[in-house]
């Protein structure tokens, strides 16, 4: 199988290199020409834009900051869907809206080829070394045909059903990390006014009820004050944006979600759209005078276990 991929950011980036690292046929695309460079003295092919890439894949991979970035990709006259055609598959990674995957969906369909959604969770250090969780939409048979992929790429691979089910999922699962990350500024600040021992407290919490993957992971990073864990305020923002949209969609009014969007919302602008999204707490540092400090803990994440072939779960 031939794979193309489309977004060598952060994520994409990681997951590209993981299919590189297990000698697949890949072609990369992105518009830095840095890290293009950087696949092509690898043995990753490169080209001129994204229909080229379309013509010459099997499976087509998106992985892009936000919905109208992929739209443009996909729908431009150099785009995807200009470069599809029959039994090829578009496989979308980002985190987007369900009804715009199932809107260029239908695009790629109309090409006789197969749209799939499969965004990743888990974090950007578990991306690098290919034991990232993967929720993949779409039609049975095509799963089946990009799995040997989709366990390069991840540990633990989920079929959620149809197209758009693995986006709304993944939209609950990082609307749930947001409120988990707000919680523990509160949290942090409560223990330092506290004088508890916050490389104690972090155990505590790791060993409690109240613990979560987001304790165990971005309190890492804020303790050690680097706040480095490779995601920013703005995809924080789209994150729970488009979890807030489909609640309205559903005409389901609800409490937290509003509340806790407005809290990073204010951090986005005291700290910048691009500041880690971890920074969330820092207003309450800020806000109190206070710095939530403890030693032996890493300024940025890496993932320690060993790479394994993914599974579906």
């Amino acid at each position: 199988m031939k794979i193309g991929f489309i977004g060598l950011g952060n994520v994409g980036g990681k997951l590209a290199g993981s299919l590189l690292r297990n000698k697949f046929d890949l072609t990369v695309r992105d518009l830095d020409k840095k890290l293009t460079n950087d696949f092509k003295n690898k043995g990753a092919k490169v080209v001129n834009n994204a229909k080229e890439l379309a013509e010459q894949a099997d499976l087509i991979i998106t992985c892009l900051p936000s919905p109208e970035i992929c739209a443009e990709v996909m729908e431009s006259d150099d785009g995807v869907i200009n470069g599809l055609s029959k039994n090829k598959i578009w496989l979308e990674m980002s985190t987007t809206d369900e009804s715009e995957v199932k809107r260029l969906g239908k695009k790629v369909l109309s090409k006789k080829a197969i749209p799939m959604d499969g965004p990743v969770s888990g974090g950007c250090h578990r991306a690098a070394t290919g034991n990232i969780a993967i929720f993949v939409g779409g039609e049975r048979e095509s799963f089946d045909k990009i799995l040997p992929a989709l366990t390069t790429m991840g540990r633990k691979i989920l079929h959620t059903g149809e197209l758009g089910t693995a986006s709304i999922l993944k939209v609950i699962t990082n609307y749930l990390a947001s409120v988990h990350l707000a919680a523990l500024g509160e949290a942090w600040t409560v223990a330092k006014k506290s004088n508890l021992d916050l490389s104690k407290t972090y155990k505590g919490i790791a060993v409690s009820s109240g613990n979560s993957f987001v304790h165990e992971t971005e309190s890492q990073v804020i303790l050690n004050g680097s706040y480095n864990i490779n995601f920013t305020m703005d995809l924080v923002q789209k994150d729970m944006s488009l979890f807030n949209k489909l609640s309205k969609k559903l005409d389901t009014p609800l409490e937290i979600s509003p509340f806790v969007l407005n809290i990073f919302e204010d951090a986005k602008k005291k700290y910048g759209s691009r500041a880690w999204s971890s920074m969330v707490v820092k207003r309450l540092e800020d806000k109190f005078g206070l710095d939530f400090r403890a030693s032996g803990f890493p300024n940025e994440l890496t993932d320690n276990e060993k790479e394994e072939k993914g599974y579906e779960i």
